[in-house]
């Protein structure tokens, strides 16, 4: 069940253009602690100027604590990190050892959320890594615009719950690292601006997945929210790979006259990528529209359901996020939310997606449809070899 609050005040932003100059000016302002959590770290122009902030939080006496995943960021130079912890900014990785060449259970199971607080009054949660928008796979051409994706900045009574669970991992990793966890403690109270109470009236929860007690949690958010969907269902995802439970609950949806929209990734950047096209026939023929986003590369991983119902957060709907890895979405219940991503979400249809046809999709791309049940066997069979665990 989806534990909401209410008395936030939460703002849309879109891809780095507006997450990135939200992020710096709240770690500029600083006084007391950051906690970052990211999947990708690089060291480029966005990683620099980020780093450099941090940096200078940690000379005013400002504790800085920046957790990493040690896949996503495995390409961070050892240098970059020292020069980080220099100056006083502690660095930790999740799961360093990455054993590329074995089945182990482990190896799948990353830190793939993105959230930052700063002195527990300034959150973020989303899907934007620590990395330029123009940084794209090597066979993008050269004129593709950056990359669309999302996140929110929250303050309200959401950032006790939001800190409250980075300080828990934080705790965790420092003990494997046989680390220190030198965290400040934070008073969360009194966090709403009393002179705008009127700005914190948004009600939203933090759902969090992880392999132990929240292993269907962001699922279960997405499917409570499709079975209760009356009119329209709008979902803007980047690695769309849906489990059955999720597949019977957007055919129901139509059955029951909802619009089910999807939008999808147009650009093929690995050859599993290929498994989202194993569903098109039976979405088409149920009705569900389909529209890939090709002007660039999407990795947004959001949602609106009925205008009130909206989603924003890291976890795609696939298997590696549903079922292996760390992710974390903020749901939020209000009109004007949701009215507003909706219609960015509808404005990246219409100005960069193309619409599949269902009789030209059944009667042609034979070789499309042939290769997506290739990858979705190998996806279904590689993760029937890396199986499940209870660990952590």
């Amino acid at each position: 069940m989806t534990y909401f609050v209410d008395g936030n005040q939460i703002q849309l932003l879109r891809s780095g253009t507006e997450y990135f100059p939200a992020l710096l000016a709240a770690i500029e302002s600083s006084t007391r602690e950051i906690y970052l959590q990211s999947y990708i770290y690089k060291d480029d122009v966005t990683g620099i100027q980020i780093g450099e902030a941090l940096k200078n939080a940690a000379r005013r006496g400002v504790s800085v604590n920046i957790l990493l995943d040690g896949f996503g960021s495995k390409d961070l130079p050892k240098s970059y990190v020292e020069a980080l912890e220099k100056t006083g900014v502690q660095v930790m990785f999740y799961r360093p050892k990455i054993s590329p060449w074995s089945l182990k259970k482990k190896r799948l199971r990353r830190l793939h959320q993105k959230i930052a607080v700063i002195d527990g009054h300034i959150g973020f949660v989303g899907g934007i890594n620590i990395i330029d928008d123009y940084d794209l796979p090597n066979n993008a051409p050269n004129n593709v615009p950056p990359r669309v994706d999302y996140a929110v900045r929250i303050e309200g009574k959401l950032l006790p719950i939001i800190l409250a669970s980075l300080q828990k991992l934080w705790r965790r990793i420092a003990w494997i690292h046989i680390r220190r966890p030198n965290l400040v403690i934070t008073k969360t109270v009194n966090l709403v601006n009393s002179s705008n109470p009127q700005q914190y009236n948004i009600k939203a929860a933090l759902v969090l997945r992880d392999n132990v007690l929240h292993r269907s949690d962001i699922e279960d958010a997405y499917l409570d929210a499709i079975d209760h969907a009356k009119s329209e269902i709008i979902i803007a995802n980047a690695y769309f790979v849906p489990g059955r439970r999720f597949r019977l609950a957007l055919l129901a949806a139509v059955k029951r006259g909802v619009k089910v929209r999807l939008l999808l990734q147009g650009r093929m950047e690995y050859f599993l990528m290929f498994a989202t096209h194993a569903f098109y026939s039976e979405f088409l023929r149920s009705g569900i529209e389909i529209f890939e986003y090709r002007k660039s590369f999407m990795h947004s991983k959001v949602a609106v359901i009925d205008n009130t119902w909206a989603t924003v957060g890291s976890s795609n709907i696939d298997p590696f996020s549903l079922l292996l890895a760390r992710e974390a979405n903020v749901v939020v219940k209000d009109a004007a939310f949701a009215q507003e991503l909706r219609t960015d979400i509808q404005a990246s249809i219409e100005d960069g997606a193309i619409r599949i046809d269902p009789q030209h999709w059944t009667r042609g791309n034979i070789f499309k449809r042939f290769a997506s049940w290739i990858a979705y066997g190998l996806v279904r069979a590689f993760l029937g070899v890396i199986g499940h665990s209870n660990e952590k």
